[in-house]
């Protein structure tokens, strides 16, 4: 473990991630946005959590506050027992390398490599050796096993948002970070997408924090936390894709 990282480590508890009042405000002045508002929320470990919102409620900001994208203009975030706010921009990159994986509605795969290649950037940017057997591991478990060395050109949305997602878990991360992760998929391949995130919940034991807009698949999860103007306004657990939309309707947005 990075020397930084390990001497900010705390207490460790049952949550992967706590934020305790966190604000986060752009600009000065008049001209001031409070994205987030004296938020405070734990993700416990093992959990599946989705984040919903109108437009411009802080779904966003709270996910790249919560992954050590962005720092709140106050308050602390903990990833596990790291907390967050001591660490240099260099301990951030570590931590995130280390313990943080991504998956967003843009797949961010580079087209001029294979599929494996994708895969393994990661590590090959952190320096550090590529298992094949691993590679093979992590394709497999999102079923493009025989899709390795297939370009991005060559496969289908949901087969890149595949290898995004075995992408995110080749460095065994803690917690997975999704920001609509199923908003460029037609609904059959939305489901399978939503199917593998949940496996490595139920399955693998990590924590996936999902923002999205789409009840459907906020349904998936265990609970919905929903924000409004950067402030929580309360959430649901186990709720169902109508139920959820209606909680979504009645804070003023309507789901497409």
């Amino acid at each position: 473990m990075d020397r930084e990282v390990g001497e900010h480590m705390g207490r460790t508890d049952g949550d992967a991630i706590t934020l305790r009042r966190v604000s986060r405000r752009y600009g000065s002045g008049d001209g001031t946005v409070r994205a987030l508002d004296d938020v405070s929320l734990a993700f416990p470990r093992g959990s599946f959590t989705a984040v919903m919102g109108p437009s411009g409620s802080g779904k966003s900001t709270l996910l790249q506050c919560a992954a050590g994208l962005d720092r709140p203009t106050s308050g602390s975030v903990a990833v596990g027992g790291t907390e967050l706010t001591g660490l240099s921009e260099t301990g951030l990159t570590l931590l995130r390398r280390e313990r943080i994986g991504f998956v967003f509605q843009a797949f961010n795969l580079l087209p001029s490599l294979t599929a494996e290649q994708n895969v393994t950037l990661p590590l090959r940017l952190a320096g550090r050796r590529v298992p094949r057997a691993r590679v093979r591991e992590v394709l497999e478990r999102v079923g493009l096993g025989e899709r390795a060395r297939h370009r991005p050109t060559e496969l289908s949305g949901g087969q890149q948002q595949r290898v995004a997602l075995a992408r995110a878990l080749i460095t065994r991360p803690e917690v997975l970070f999704g920001d609509e992760p199923t908003g460029a998929l037609d609904s059959r391949t939305g489901r399978e997408v939503l199917a593998l995130l949940r496996g490595m919940v139920d399955h693998d034991g990590r924590t996936v924090v999902m923002v999205t807009h789409d009840p459907v698949a906020a349904s998936c999860a265990d609970r919905v936390v929903f924000l409004v103007d950067g402030r929580v306004e309360g959430e649901l657990a186990g709720a169902g894709a109508d139920a959820i939309a209606a909680r979504m309707a009645g804070l003023g947005d309507v789901p497409c």
